[in-house]
């Protein structure tokens, strides 16, 4: 198969992409891939590390208020498409895929007009513009939560879940404690507000950091990068009692989550995958501040399915953070339960099911 696949601005959008492309090479040696993203997204950073070969647009989004620089992103628009279609020209993909933002509308919407097979993939349970766009050009639109079925044409949905989640199934981990200056003996919580960090939770730990070093179970605490140096210059004067690890950023997170008994966590669409592939408990603490709170809605779902308990940014502070945690690490069976709820929410051949829908559009 020949594979066009664009996406990009946000992880989110990157690693069911990079999950996809791995199955698909996994299957299918012969495979070639081309990702398109854009000049600034992560994608650009990310992708061609992981050897897929890359190319880049220039490519911005709508401005929510009146503004000249929407002149600029509708000629941008164009521009790109008229290079996705120069692109398609000379790879001659047999289906082009997007999995959301602003660069995979202009290159999914080429692969139309040109008559290429298309695909989207929507990961969250409220659908972005650009999916939103491309619904009524592509052939197949796969989804993650069931909430975003009804925000498309029916007869083109098709439910497949995250490919994220079948990698992260699929990871073999190796991993000790202990090969981070921990202990292998211990319970552990894993604190994490995301690649950039999430300043509100970051607080909550922080004022809260007395009370954890003193637990019986043991705390990773991710702070993103940007946020690192200011944490641990509150911490100065508190004593961790090696108890808890503080870290700017975790590079084999694949490797460690199966590891982790409970997770403090945003509620993105790759993080829940990422969670409900391995079965872990959570305490999810959705974003406000993205688009119409899709976060919120993505963590409603695992927490109807009893798979989760959700705090607000409202509700966050330490003394909630630590009431929550402890209510789940002190309680071995409500662990367990929430655990199974988890896995049963999640699925691990998310994206060989995928490949499947890639495969009967390729060959129409």
């Amino acid at each position: 198969m020949r594979l066009m696949i664009s996406g990009g601005g946000t992880g989110g959008h990157i690693y069911p992409a990079l999950a996809l492309i791995n199955d698909l090479k996994k299957h299918d040696t012969n495979a070639e891939v081309l990702f398109v993203g854009s000049n600034r997204g992560l994608e650009s950073q990310i992708v061609p590390k992981q050897g897929i070969d890359f190319e880049a647009m220039e490519i911005q989004g709508f401005k929510r208020s009146l503004s000249l620089q929407n002149f600029k992103t509708v000629y941008l628009f164009l521009k790109s498409v008229k290079r996705a279609k120069q692109l398609i020209k000379t790879f001659k993909p047999d289906v082009v895929v997007g999995t959301g933002g602003y660069v995979s509308g202009a290159v999914v919407y080429a692969a139309a007009k040109m008559h290429i097979p298309t695909m989207i993939h929507e990961q969250n349970s409220v659908v972005g513009i650009t999916n939103k766009f491309l619904a009524r050009y592509v052939d197949k639109i796969a989804i993650n939560f069931d909430d975003a079925r009804a925000q498309f044409p029916e007869a083109k949905v098709v439910k497949t879940g995250n490919p994220r989640a079948q990698e992260m199934a699929e990871t073999v981990s190796h991993f000790k404690w202990s090969d981070i200056g921990l202990s292998d003996d211990k319970q552990t919580v894993l604190i994490f507000g995301g690649s950039q960090g999430a300043l509100k939770l970051n607080r909550a730990v922080v004022a809260g950091m007395h009370e954890l070093a003193d637990r019986q179970y043991q705390v990773l605490f991710v702070t993103g990068p940007k946020r690192y140096d200011e944490v641990m210059l509150q911490l100065n004067s508190v004593d961790l009692r090696g108890n808890v690890l503080v870290k700017p950023y975790i590079d084999g997170m694949p490797e460690l989550l199966p590891k982790v008994d409970l997770i403090v966590s945003r509620a993105g669409a790759t993080s829940i995958a990422e969670i409900t592939a391995l079965g872990i408990p959570a305490i999810l603490i959705p974003s406000p501040y993205v688009t119409a709170d899709h976060q919120t809605k993505n963590a409603m779902s695992v927490v109807n399915a009893g798979a989760a308990k959700m705090l607000t940014e409202e509700q966050l502070n330490a003394d909630t953070l630590i009431e929550t945690i402890d209510s789940l690490m002190l309680d071995d069976k409500e662990r367990e339960m929430m655990g199974k709820a988890s896995k049963a929410t999640g699925n691990p051949k998310a994206a060989d099911e995928m490949l499947a829908v890639l495969e009967s559009i390729a060959k129409k």
